[in-house]
Formats: structure tokens, C-alpha cells, sequence
């Protein structure tokens, strides 16, 4: 492989790790500010009240927490394979928010689809770019042996 290729494919690679680290970031700024009463990245129905009041609210809590315990997971197992799987559900929580208005007859914010959308695809291409680097580095130690 030339020079000029492996520069491309590192710079590729940086590119998506530093991508997959700002929508971590993203991710845990939107839960943190989604606390009530401080300002938050998304608007969130205030005319609710009772069993809605919050839920949206507590659901981006719940996912900064989540991630932040997944994260020390891979930081912990040095495998970072499982955030294909973590960028799939992000994904499918677009539909999920769309249901969960469809069914309350709330409007929710219209930044959602984008946010988890970008969110789900940067841990996709980042989970991916690490399987194929374990990979490639499982080939190389096989043929060496």
C-alpha cells in the first residue's frame, strides 16, 4: 500500500474517532441539560403535566447515564465493538420519540430525528471502524505466527 493511501485511511480513521468523541459529548450535554431549570438543547413541552410532565426530560438523563456506563465499560474491556449496537438503538429512537408523541398528541422538538440520527451513525461507523482494526490486526498476528 502506498504512502499517500495509508495517510488517507489514517486520516479517515482520526476523523471518525474524533466524531464518535464529540457526539459522546453531545449525547451527555444534551442529558445534563435536559435537567429542569437549566437550558437545554431541546425544547421541551411545558404545557404538560402529570405523568408526561417530565418523561422526555428523564429519558436524556437516562441515556447520558447510560452512556457514560457503557463507555467505562469499553474503556474498561478495551473493546469498543459494542457501540455498533449502541448507534443502532440511538437510531431507533427516532421512531421511538415519533410514537411516544403519536400516542401522547404532544409535539416534540424537531432537532430529536437529527440528534439521535447523528449520534446512532457516529457510534455505527465508530463501533465498525474498530472491528475492522481488531481484525486487521488478528490477520497480520496469524500470518506472522
Amino acid at each position: 500500500m502506498n504512502d499517500m493511501t495509508y495517510k488517507g485511511i489514517q486520516g479517515i480513521k482520526f476523523l471518525i474517532e474524533i466524531n464518535f468523541y464529540i457526539s459522546v459529548i453531545l449525547l451527555v450535554a444534551a442529558g445534563v441539560f435536559s435537567l429542569p431549570g437549566s437550558n437545554s438543547i431541546f425544547e421541551f413541552n411545558e404545557d404538560l403535566y402529570g405523568a408526561l410532565d417530565n418523561n422526555l426530560r428523564m429519558v436524556m438523563i437516562y441515556l447520558a447515564m447510560t452512556e457514560m456506563v457503557i463507555l467505562m465499560y469499553c474503556f474498561y474491556r478495551k473493546n469498543f465493538q459494542v457501540m455498533i449496537l449502541v448507534g443502532f438503538f440511538l437510531i431507533l429512537m427516532i421512531g421511538s420519540m415519533e410514537f411516544y408523541a403519536e400516542i401522547n398528541s404532544i409535539e416534540i422538538d424537531e432537532n430529536f430525528p437529527m440528534f439521535f440520527l447523528y449520534t446512532g451513525l457516529s457510534h455505527i461507523f465508530f463501533g465498525v471502524m474498530v472491528s475492522i482494526k481488531k481484525d486487521s490486526i488478528k490477520k497480520t498476528s496469524d500470518k506472522s505466527s
